[in-house]
């Protein structure tokens, strides 16, 4: 049923697209028949907008994975380098939640480790929204920032690490059905103290 929802979704979007093309097309020969400079600017910004939304369209018919369009749980954890990786991680965080927000995901931090003394140590981060965990799957993997540390008195250069984990939301009312001639139990009685 999601998946029948999302094509419907995906058609009347490209429907919608159509007819702003048809629209955008009166206008241009509007433009053309009058001279009007300022109808040739607002045609010159619908054509852009349009493109923009043919390039979203597009990357998101590449998003047909088994998970793509179901919401993510994304990890963040600190990496080996104390503060300065915990910062890292925190300024990993603060990104995604901003992403998300922009894209108009509903986020959620569900439970966070704070740093010794900035930062975090680890986070773990639900996104819903369509294509969450399609949008966020490559971001999975080791994170690395090389910058002058604010945290050292010399302001050597330092390079922090953050581990990025991202899962898809599964369904949870999946039945595991174990036929009981699969299992093989053994028991053991102990010889002796200790095992």
């Amino acid at each position: 049923m999601r998946r029948l929802s999302r094509l419907k979704a995906t058609a009347e979007a490209w429907h919608g697209l159509a007819g702003k093309c048809h629209n955008i097309i009166d206008l241009i020969d509007l433009a053309i028949e009058e001279g009007d400079r300022s109808l040739e600017t607002e045609s010159a910004v619908e054509v852009d907008d349009i493109e923009r939304l043919i390039e979203e369209m597009e990357f998101q018919e590449t998003l047909g994975g088994e998970y793509d369009g179901r919401n993510a749980m994304l990890a963040i954890h600190a990496g080996a380098g104390g503060t300065e990786s915990q910062d890292w991680a925190d300024m990993l965080l603060r990104m995604y939640l901003r992403w998300g927000e922009k894209r108009g995901y509903d986020t959620e931090v569900l439970e966070t480790s704070p740093g010794d003394a900035a930062g975090i140590k680890s986070t773990l981060v639900e996104m819903r929204g369509d294509y969450a965990y399609g949008y966020l799957k490559s971001e999975r993997g080791v994170h690395r920032l090389v910058r002058l540390s604010p945290f050292d008195a010399d302001h050597c250069r330092h390079t922090s690490f953050a581990l990025v984990e991202v899962m898809p939301e599964v369904e949870s009312d999946v039945d595991v059905a174990i036929n009981p001639d699969d299992l093989k139990i053994d028991t053991f009685r102990s010889s002796g103290p200790g095992g």
